[in-house]
Order: structure tokens, then sequence, then C-alpha cells
């Protein structure tokens, strides 16, 4: 198995576990790098569409809006090269903390993040708004004072735009400073949906 293919799991976690194992040994025979692996999942149906999910030995490295699963599988080969990249259930416990989320049982949604990817102003602009807590929004020139650059609401913007584990760090309640939603990665629907979730839109 190279890292230009993946793999789906057998059903159980005992077997999807064995899987593992020997993807990871192929893969190290094939290519002489024992790469740990990327696993990764879909959720196709949530309220907001479907989402790509990809886990690291560190936490979530992807949340995405996803429209085809071939599409989402490619770009994590493209971006995580050399290594071996499993469906796998792992993913469960981060996909039953998004249905109690999107059920409105548990809005904090407390999941482990890997920002390691990020520059050091999106990771500020990230950490930042993963603070505003579920029912309040904040605004693109607050974020970005708070990281550093006042005045740079627009690259603060950008910054949440390219938001790897969105949802999780709750881009969605950032705004204009018009009040206006501005722009979302997922479509304006899916951001107005999840301030009505949490509280913020009556």
């Amino acid at each position: 198995m190279t890292s230009g293919k993946s793999i789906r799991p057998t059903g159980n976690d005992t077997e999807d576990r064995a899987v593992e194992r020997i993807v990871r040994r192929t893969y190290e025979s094939l290519t002489g790098r024992g790469g740990e692996p990327l696993y990764y999942a879909l959720m196709d149906d949530t309220p907001v569409g479907t989402l790509g999910l990809a886990l690291g030995e560190a936490g979530l490295r992807r949340l995405e809006f996803v429209k085809r699963e071939d599409e989402f599988v490619e770009r994590l080969l493209s971006e995580f090269p050399g290594r071996p990249l499993l469906h796998s259930l792992r993913l469960e416990p981060a996909r039953r903390a998004l249905d109690r989320y999107f059920a409105g049982r548990d809005l904090a949604l407390n999941l482990p993040v890997d920002l390691r990817d990020v520059t050091a102003f999106q990771r500020r602009v990230l950490e930042w708004t993963a603070r505003v807590p579920p029912g309040s929004v904040t605004t693109y020139a607050r974020v970005a004072a708070r990281a550093g650059r006042p005045g740079a609401a627009r690259a603060a913007g950008n910054a949440l735009h390219s938001n790897p584990v969105a949802i999780v760090v709750p881009c969605h309640r950032v705004l204009r400073g018009d009040g206006s939603l501005g722009g979302y990665a997922g479509g304006l629907p899916a951001k107005e949906w999840l301030l009505r979730l949490e509280g913020a839109i009556l």
C-alpha cells in the first residue's frame, strides 16, 4: 500500500486496527519509511452538508466541507505526502461529538486539534477564535487585534477562511463589523444555520 491510496475499515474496531497494522508494515516495506498514518472519515448526513474529517496522532488535522470523497482524499494525499491514509473507525468519537453538537446537546464541542500546518499569524487568529463561546459572536477586526495585527481584519478573514478544522475552531462566530455574516468556506447558509443552532441568531 502506497501513500497514493486509501483503505476502508472492515466494520469493527479490532479488524480496523488489524488492517492498520498490515498497511503500516506494507507501507514501510515499500517505501522504507515508517510514517504515521492519517485517518479519515466522512459525515454525509449533517444539517450543513458533507464533512470530511482527518485525524493525526495529536488531534484533528482537518474538518472540511466537502463535495466528494475522492476530492477530499486527493487533497489529503497532496497535503500530507509520505503518510499512509486510512479510512478509519478512529474518527467515531469525533463523529459522535459532532452528532451531539448538531442535535444541540453539546455546543462546546471539545475535540483536540492539531494546528501545526498553519502560519504563526493564522494560529493566533484560530486560537483567539476558539475562545469565542457558543451563542456569542465577534468581528474580524477584534480577532485581528487580539492576534497582534490591529487593522488587519481582511487578513484575519483570509486566515479564518482557510481554517483547517471548521466548526471545532468556530470561525462561523466571526462576523463583519457591521454585523453581516461575511464569508464562510461552507457557504453562508451553513454559517447562518450554525449561528441559529447556537442561539446567536434568533
